[in-house]
């Protein structure tokens, strides 16, 4: 049966421990201070005071209230940890599916908290995401009594690990075993594996505008697992983002898992167990739950449907199959 959340939850701010570069350590910043975040002292109250926990995960849900420099410098947030427990698997549908346009995805990993994230900074688009939120507390599982976990658990909009706007763009990434960057361009800014995703939520309307986007930045890999990216629009395009050979390639498919994907053959991406189930379920009208559910790992955290047409979510933590939250990409206050 599924549960519906009774509203947007919301979510806090100002992250005075942040830093503004890579490896500065966070005690080195005024408290109160943010070097990525641009809130007025009602949009962290109101961030802050609508944080709530969604389920037993737990998964949190938030609303952002305010803006924030999506190109700013990298923090030691940003910089995610290895870890040889990514098993990540995404699809996207068209329009001609049987539920229209979707993006689907399980993500496998470490059994951490996490949170969905309502968005809509001024002269960006609304989206709605989801955060693995040990990345904005050291590691840790947040304590909402803390005054201080609350105000850094803002910074979790500039994390999403999946997401949707409003033009019905979605975007997710995962593991990929071989990825070689480009050589740094001067003069341009670097981003995070997360933060590309916030900058394409936030300014693409299309698949095409997203990967026009991506080559406007460098992304940077340093401290965490190399990764691509699936990204499709409710027209039904939809393809592969993945570095390789110091170059950005774009690959037209559907489905992502942890294999490499630019230069493969089709018989070599069948030959993944992940990849040829969902490459055997996703056209027919098996709902997009049920194949994520015949992809999911013992340690996948969350499993998150998005519908590109009506911008929704259907989200299942820990697979509770039978516990379905829905979403909305939009929130109250």
């Amino acid at each position: 049966m599924r549960s519906r959340t009774a509203g947007v939850l919301t979510a806090l701010l100002l992250v005075a421990s942040t830093v503004a570069c890579a490896g500065e350590p966070a005690a080195r910043r005024p408290a109160g201070e943010s070097p990525v975040l641009r809130q007025n002292q009602d949009q962290v109250e109101r961030t802050a005071g609508s944080l709530r926990r969604l389920d037993d995960l737990p998964m949190y849900e938030m609303t952002y209230h305010g803006g924030y420099d999506a190109e700013a410098p990298l923090t030691d947030e940003e910089l995610a940890r290895p870890d040889s427990a990514w098993a990540c698997s995404l699809f996207a549908r068209g329009p001609e599916s049987a539920g229209g346009p979707e993006f689907a995805r399980n993500f496998d990993w470490d059994p951490n908290a996490a949170m969905v994230v309502h968005a809509k900074a001024p002269g960006a688009y609304a989206s709605i995401s989801v955060s693995d939120v040990s990345y904005v507390l050291d590691g840790g599982g947040p304590d909402l009594a803390d005054p201080g976990h609350r105000r850094r658990l803002g910074h979790a909009v500039l994390l999403p690990f999946d997401g949707m706007n409003e033009k019905g763009l979605a975007v997710g990434l995962a593991q990929t075993p071989d990825a070689e960057l480009p050589e740094r361009t001067p003069g341009r800014a670097l981003v995070g594996t997360t933060r590309i995703i916030r900058l394409m939520l936030d300014r693409a309307a299309t698949v095409d505008e997203a990967i026009a986007l991506m080559r406007r930045y460098d992304v940077e890999f340093t401290g965490g697992p190399q990764v691509h990216y699936l990204i499709a629009d409710r027209t039904g395009r939809a393809v592969v983002a993945e570095y390789g050979g110091g170059e950005l390639h774009v690959v037209d498919d559907r489905i992502l898992t942890n294999i490499t994907m630019a230069g493969t053959s089709p018989a070599d991406r069948l030959s993944d167990a992940r990849y040829g189930a969902l490459a055997k379920g996703a056209g027919t009208g098996a709902d997009a739950l049920d194949l994520l559910r015949r992809v999911a790992q013992p340690h996948t955290r969350w499993s998150i449907v998005y519908d590109l047409d009506d911008l929704t979510a259907r989200l299942v933590t820990g697979q509770r199959w039978s516990r379905v939250h829905e979403l909305a990409i939009s929130s109250p206050g």
